[in-house]
């Protein structure tokens, strides 16, 4: 029986995560700085030879539970917190921040920046879909669940199906939805990387950021250059 080298074992995908018009400057309602400056460099990463190429997006409704606006005042956007239910079990809760509205499904917010490379994208996934529950992986919801109401696909079952072995994440923002989805991207078996030029955060300090590496480097999560040996055993699949 042959042995597989370990190329034939190296099958990458690359994430994409939330490079959307309200994530970015300079009118975006929760914009993250130096979000759109990234573009150039996830679109040469978009240029190699991934085996699969998936972007996410939010694509909330109007009353999504983590608007402040969907709530009473004297609640305030990143200033307040919700303590919201799992609808699949009502014994778990937790505590969300609430966040100005934002990437509501059919407006421009929602929308993907036009800076990046569309085109080669294989798969766009829209998430947190339920009004109910927040989202910031694109795997799962914060309680785990994982169904068509909150995301147009399963990405775990895409990437298995694909049989890939390593994914590289990128996008917005690294202490938020790139964790979280790098995050479930280990959980769910993947070697795991984050590409730290192609990421921007909401907070670059050590509460953000810093906690944000910490977190992804103790899950077995390795935080890499663009210029680094990861990508270039990427380029050398050509």
């Amino acid at each position: 029986m042959a042995m597989s080298t370990p190329e034939e074992s190296f099958k990458p995908a690359l994430l994409v995560v939330d490079m959307q018009e309200d994530f970015c400057p300079p009118s975006g309602s929760l914009k993250i700085e130096g979000g759109r400056q990234i573009a150039p460099m996830i679109n040469s990463l978009l240029s190699l030879p991934f085996a699969l190429k998936i972007a996410t997006k939010d694509a909330h409704p109007q009353d999504h539970v983590s608007f402040a606006t969907s709530h009473p005042p004297p609640n305030k956007a990143f200033e307040s917190f919700v303590k919201i239910s799992n609808p699949s079990d009502q014994t778990q809760s937790c505590e969300i921040r609430l966040w100005p509205a934002h990437c509501i499904q059919g407006t421009r917010g929602a929308e993907i920046i036009p800076e990046i490379d569309v085109s080669k994208l294989d798969e766009v996934i829209e998430k947190g879909k339920d009004s109910r529950l927040e989202m910031f992986s694109g795997f799962a919801d914060v309680f785990g669940n994982i169904s068509s109401e909150a995301a147009s696909q399963d990405l775990a079952g895409l990437l298995h199906r694909a049989e890939i072995s390593h994914v590289f994440t990128v996008g917005l923002a690294g202490d938020y939805c790139v964790k979280y989805t790098a995050l479930d991207a280990k959980k769910e078996g993947f070697e795991v990387y984050v590409v730290e030029e192609a990421t921007r955060t909401a907070d670059a300090g050590d509460k953000g950021w810093g906690t944000a590496t910490k977190e992804m480097r103790q899950a077995g999560i390795e935080i890499i250059s663009i210029e680094g040996p990861e990508v270039e055993r990427v380029k050398s699949l050509q």
